[in-house]
């Protein structure tokens, strides 16, 4: 088949097949690689995939003309010319990320865009409306006999087979030549569609044809661009749909609708930490913003500036910048050392708020709260382990002494961590011969109210014989020297259960079907006080008639942690039962039996309780019982009235 009969038969083909679109009757491309923005240098041809790119040139253009990515002889390839900058297009308003068959642009009507693609068979460029023009080939083997237009000139054939082996985009992922054409757009406002087709296959004399859509190999949709046609751009200014703004620890050149950009990190700023919002503005084309002027303000006296990288501290609470909004940050600092500061960062940008963030950064502390206090173990030391207490109070096991927590906040009361602004030491003043020391072990890590880690643990030593002392921790700042004191608390020393006894005691002395029974067990140690805090009140068994465990050891079917538990600061813990079972009970009056192994003295208690259906329990001697006490109120009555009557 000779050229000149090629190109009649494409200029039928084209007509007939490719404007009426082949979507249905092509096949699938590989997947494509990214795409550049509008203003962004030109794709290189290398980066995209071989017969599954379709590019548009997006460099920026200031020749008032659209230029097709033109070859030369020598070898020049279409990379290195997509490189330099030749593929320029008039009236591109935005452009998709991708390069393969789902890509969307934006354009003014009779926008001219530059077409390239790298491809390693015959090609055609087809459009649904406007026209094509300019057609090149990527080599001085590709002249104009090897292009046909339809006779619309919305199809472009290009024979560029893999046969023609000269001036081929090469590189180690491509092994073809290139292909480019100029489309300019209707006037008319809508949307249109521009694809390339690939995969045309090479006759016996050498020549590259476009296949029939009845054969068995058609055309291969490689890329195609959903375009939309507007009569005016709505470029150039700010769009909230499109911009990002987001609170961070650091500066970041965040970049809009990119991953998490917008999404405010929840880390907690303490004292001296700088805050940081990082920025990116766009247009409605989801394109950069050019340079404007950028306001930045902060309430309650904090300090702002802004920046890209390296941001000093602020010096005032205003200020302002000329500048692209473009992967732009601000600054947040206290505005006064030490001093807790709650304040709103607003942004604008030429006159439009951008941005509005609410920041806290904590102040140094200021209060120190002693809470879940427990009761030391004779000559027990403020290093040993009293896991066990810290755990049933607040969840975390902490081995190095935790017979109390303390959680330090700001003046403003925000809760601070406290292992690396100060140290922890008991007020002197405080300590006894029955308290002789005091020491918080482990500091707070987490300024994070809801942590367990945002409290401090320690303890005390104990002497031989058990008291209590009103004893106080103090906080010294590192910085400043600043000493914060707490409130009074009681420190208690006792002996263990293991040498003293318990007693039994139920919350009511009857219950009714499906109530709740609150049984205590009091420990007291070898001299009748109440025990510690560190020694465990051991295994024990219930044996309670129609009374089911909730919390009780395993045996009645609940945690078997109860072994281990420790009594609270009063030397009690109170356990909770159901009344009745799944069949019911028995009314009645009944004598359970509480044993506890762990106390030398203990004896098994034996609490009586009585239960009830909740039903009535009335009897026929009750019924009889108020019948008879009726009738005598009766006749009292009636022996009133006849008094009354003979008085007459």
């Amino acid at each position: 088949m000779s050229k000149t009969t090629l190109r009649k038969r494409i200029a039928i083909t084209a007509t007939s097949a490719l404007v009426a679109g082949v979507l249905s009757a092509v096949a699938t491309a590989p997947v494509a690689s990214a795409h550049a923005a509008p203003g962004s240098a030109n794709t290189l041809m290398t980066v995209g995939t071989l017969n599954g790119s379709l590019f548009v040139g997006t460099v920026s253009n200031t020749t008032g003309a659209a230029t097709v990515s033109t070859t030369s002889t020598g070898g020049t390839t279409a990379a290195l010319i997509a490189a330099s900058g030749n593929a320029k297009s008039l009236g591109l308003l935005s452009k998709d990320t991708s390069s393969g068959t789902a890509q969307t642009a934006t354009v003014l009507g009779g926008a001219v865009l530059s077409l390239y693609a790298p491809v390693g068979t015959a090609a055609a460029f087809t459009v649904t409306g406007g026209s094509l023009s300019s057609a090149q080939g990527g080599g001085a083997t590709i002249t104009t006999s090897d292009f046909a237009y339809a006779t619309d000139l919305k199809t472009v054939f290009v024979n560029a087979a893999e046969t023609e082996s000269k001036n081929r985009v090469t590189s180690t992922e491509h092994a073809g030549t290139s292909v480019a054409v100029l489309w300019t757009a209707p006037s008319t406002p809508g949307t249109y569609k521009v694809q390339l087709l690939t995969g045309f296959y090479t006759t016996s004399t050498g020549a590259s044809a476009m296949p029939s859509l009845t054969t068995a190999n058609p055309p291969t949709l490689s890329g195609q661009i959903t375009v939309t046609v507007v009569a005016t751009s709505a470029g150039g200014s700010y769009s909230a749909a499109y911009s990002a703004c987001n609170i961070s620890p650091a500066v970041a050149a965040i970049t809009a609708g990119a991953g998490t950009a917008g999404i405010d990190n929840t880390v907690v700023f303490n004292d001296g930490d700088p805050a940081y919002i990082n920025y990116d503005l766009n247009d409605a084309y989801n394109a950069n913003l050019s340079a404007g002027n950028i306001v930045i303000t902060a309430t309650n006296g904090a300090l702002v500036n802004g920046g890209t990288s390296s941001i000093a501290a602020g010096t005032s609470s205003t200020d302002t910048e000329l500048a692209a909004p473009t992967g732009r940050s601000v600054r947040i600092d206290q505005g006064t050392s030490g001093a807790p500061v709650t304040t709103t960062v607003t942004i604008s940008f030429n006159g439009t708020t951008v941005c509005t963030k609410t920041v806290t950064i904590r102040g140094q502390v200021a209060k120190l709260t002693v809470s879940n206090v427990g009761v030391q173990n004779l000559n027990g030391t403020y290093i040993d382990n009293t896991a066990q207490w810290s755990y049933q109070k607040t969840g975390t096991w902490i081995t190095g002494g935790s017979l109390f927590s303390v959680q330090a906040s700001d003046s403003a009361g925000n809760v601070v961590r406290t292992d690396s602004t100060g140290t922890f030491s008991a007020v002197a003043a405080t300590l006894t011969t029955t308290v002789p020391a005091l020491a918080v072990n482990t500091p707070a890590s987490t300024s994070t109210a809801t942590s367990a880690s945002s409290y401090a643990y320690g303890s005390w030593n104990c002497g031989a014989s058990a008291g209590s002392s009103s004893v106080k921790i103090k906080y010294v700042i590192t910085a400043t020297g600043e000493t914060i004191e707490s409130s009074a608390f009681t420190a208690r020393c006792a002996g263990s259960a293991s040498g003293g006894s318990y007693k039994v005691s139920m919350d009511k002395a009857a219950y009714n079907l499906g109530d709740l029974a609150k049984v205590t067990v009091a420990f007291t140690d070898s001299k009748g006080n109440p025990v510690n805090t560190v020694g465990a009140v051991g295994a024990n068994t219930w044996s309670l008639p129609y009374l089911t465990g909730v919390d009780l050891a395993s045996a009645l079917g609940a945690s078997a942690a109860s072994t281990t538990a420790v009594t609270g600061a009063d030397g009690t813990i109170t356990y909770t039962l159901t009344v009745g079972t799944t069949s019911g009970l028995t009314a009645g009056t009944y004598t359970g039996i509480v044993d506890f192994s762990v106390p030398a003295l203990g004896t098994k208690a034996t609490p009586t309780y009585k239960l009830s259906t909740g039903a009535d329990t009335t009897t026929n001697a009750d019924v009889l019982k108020s019948i008879v006490a009726l009738i005598a109120s009766i006749n009292k009555q009636i022996q009133a009235l006849q008094k009354l009557i003979l008085r007459r």
